[in-house]
């Protein structure tokens, strides 16, 4: 999935989807994007210019997947942490970047702020056709970590995905998708969350290997649709038991060359 070269003692550069896109990351501590973020891109979906906002962005991962996959879409990369916006906007200014630079912006902000603050911003009302997140999953009380820049990505508040999804229906256009992964156990808080906002809500288990509990879900839903809740097939990481190797199917969605694209389209 990834390649990577030391820029500095501090950072690297690493290679996604073999080389289509590249993220300037820290070295040993903070969020490394991986697997996690190569899976939300994969659940954008959409022909000719369509815009998408990453909340949380960090280093701008899943957003550039999904720009790198969709060679119109425009993304802005959401993100409030000083230290991982630096890392986004350098992100930008790689050389290997040029192509995917000018259908892509680093917006610095607070995702869990509501009205007139959060359009100050600059996130503004039905603007994006999909809003896709990775939010933190893990107990508050890992902020108390010794690396509080990785504490801080991955840290859960009490009504994170009430203040996220809030936001993603704020700025997602109506009709527009969100897309969201993440851990089995925040699945009765998604729905919640997205009750009377997002509806015809898909979602599928992640497993490791057969026989295994999921260890991740991934989540589609249309802004106002009324449509019901469906569960779909799950996918598995390894075929074999024996093996770390991804299956086929996995490892396609993990390096951009499929969508896992929503069973259906409308409301």
């Amino acid at each position: 999935m990834t390649s990577e070269r030391q820029a500095s003692s501090v950072e690297t550069v690493d290679a996604f989807h073999r080389g289509r896109f590249f993220l300037l990351q820290p070295k040993g501590r903070g969020h490394r994007a991986g697997m996690d973020a190569m899976l939300l891109a994969s659940l954008v979906t959409g022909a000719g210019h369509v815009r998408i906002a990453d909340l949380g962005a960090g280093a701008g991962a899943a957003g550039l997947a999904a720009a790198a996959r969709l060679t119109e879409a425009e993304v802005t990369l959401v993100e409030r942490s000083d230290e991982m916006v630096s890392f986004c906007r350098r992100t930008l200014a790689l050389p290997e970047n040029a192509g995917l630079a000018a259908r892509a912006q680093s917006l610095q902000a607070d995702v869990t702020l509501t009205g007139r603050a959060r359009r100050a911003a600059g996130l503004e009302d039905d603007v994006f056709d999909h809003v896709i997140m990775n939010p933190p999953f893990n107990d508050a009380s890992d902020r108390k970590a010794p690396d509080l820049l990785k504490a801080e990505a991955h840290a859960m508040t009490e009504d994170l995905f009430e203040a996220w999804i809030r936001t993603a229906c704020a700025i997602a256009k109506p009709g527009g998708q969100l897309s969201l992964i993440a851990r089995p156990q925040s699945i009765a808080e998604i729905i919640a969350a997205c009750g009377g906002r997002f509806g015809g809500l898909e979602i599928t288990a992640l497993h490791p290997r057969p026989g295994e509990s999921a260890v991740r879900i991934l989540v589609t839903g249309i802004k106002g649709s009324r449509a019901r809740l469906q569960l779909r097939s799950p996918l598995t990481m390894h075929d074999d038991p024996q093996s770390h190797a991804f299956s086929s199917a996995v490892d396609d969605l993990n390096n951009g060359r499929t969508a896992y694209s929503r069973l259906r389209t409308g409301k």
